[in-house]
């Protein structure tokens, strides 16, 4: 009897968790198959953005905690590199499955091919064709090295192909986001957070605003304050605010100006599920993130997206999202047209169902 394929996927960030949610549940269906390890770089290591998200997702602690502290990019890719070597060295996996687009996913990938271990990459191929974006560059670099492919859309597939990659490599599979959502809605619909910030549904606007060149200088983030004072005025907002975004606020003198607004909401960052009744339940949300585009298209909610470019176009050919210029003019005009009803009815794309893990599996079982 062969020996089981030793899978090991590794995870650094809150995205990351969420997209991963459903593998053990699926590598347990081929016990004789796999060996299924989960190591967490700890690239976000605070209880908000890590330690509840395993809990509340019920996935199980990993096999491997890196622990590697806060600093800056390069020091955290170094550490993490450092570490995976020696979880390598002492596993001796088969195959390294790395996770989305964040510092953790090209440093295990790059480690994971220096030793001469075949890398599968999930939410491959999507790009921005912005270099200025740090996520940009690990997808680009990531895909060079990987040796499998899963990707969530069809704007993938194309970027793949036009890079030379085989087609026996390149797997359409869906999104796996998209599995968490279905996997745990009841419990989303269970989250008590309109009951504890005082919201109806449809009645407030969701914020996600964190991007470096939207809050790291006191202009740009002066004029991200300016605008959301002046949607305030149109409709109630909840702004669960990145620990960094608050700080560059206090630092810069602005914090007053969110704080003293009655119609502005601040919350620290959510839970899964909290966050995710928000969504469900707004009226639109207002953001410069990437996964959440995903999830309102999911859930067919407005989303105005505040970037020149997505990685992820299906969202916006497809589904509910739009790209939109940074000016409190277009924003609230393409409110109105949200509130009044002319707003466009998005779709859901292809495999967007709650099955892309189970395929994924299905693929790696299918190679054995």
């Amino acid at each position: 009897m062969n020996k089981p394929k030793k899978i090991m996927v590794v995870v650094g960030t809150r995205p990351n968790f969420i997209k991963i949610t459903q593998f053990e549940k699926e590598f347990a269906k081929y016990p004789t198959h796999f060996e299924y390890k989960l190591v967490h770089t700890g690239q976000h290591y605070d209880y908000n953005m890590s330690d509840i998200f395993f809990q509340q997702l019920q996935i199980r602690q990993p096999d491997y905690f890196l622990g590697i502290p806060a600093g800056s990019p390069s020091f955290q890719m170094g550490m993490i590199m450092i570490e995976l070597e020696k979880v390598f060295d002492r596993e001796k996996p088969d195959l390294v499955v790395v996770v989305g687009d964040v510092n953790s996913t090209f440093s295990a990938a790059f480690t994971a091919y220096k030793n001469g271990i075949k890398v599968a990459h999930l939410e491959s191929g999507l790009r921005s064709d912005d270099r200025g974006m740090p996520e940009e560059i690990n997808r680009i670099l990531t895909d060079e090295i990987s040796d499998l492919f899963f990707v969530t859309e069809a704007s993938g597939l194309k970027s793949l192909r036009s890079n030379g990659k085989k087609e026996s490599q390149v797997k359409f599979v869906g999104n796996t986001m998209i599995d968490t959502l279905v996997a745990f809605d009841s419990e989303i619909d269970q989250a008590d957070i309109l009951e504890k910030l005082g919201l109806s549904a449809q009645n407030f606007a969701l914020i996600t605003i964190h991007r470096p060149s939207n809050v790291d200088e006191i202009e740009n983030l002066s004029l991200t304050i300016t605008m959301l004072a002046r949607l305030s005025e149109r409709i109630k907002l909840v702004f669960p605010i990145h620990p960094r975004t608050l700080k560059k606020a206090g630092e810069f003198g602005l914090k007053s100006l969110l704080t003293a607004n009655a119609n502005i909401i601040l919350t620290e960052p959510l839970d899964y599920f909290g966050f995710q009744k928000l969504v469900k339940n707004c009226a639109f949300v207002l953001t410069d993130s990437g996964g959440i585009q995903e999830e309102t298209t999911f859930r067919q909610v407005p989303c105005l997206t505040l970037r020149k470019n997505t990685e992820r176009p299906s969202t916006v050919e497809i589904g509910s999202n739009e790209l939109i210029e940074f000016s409190a003019e277009a924003i609230i005009s393409k409110v109105e047209s949200i509130l009044n009803g002319s707003y466009k009815k998005g779709g859901i794309p292809p495999f967007w169902d709650g099955k892309a893990t189970k395929r994924i599996v299905e693929i790696l079982a299918a190679a054995e």
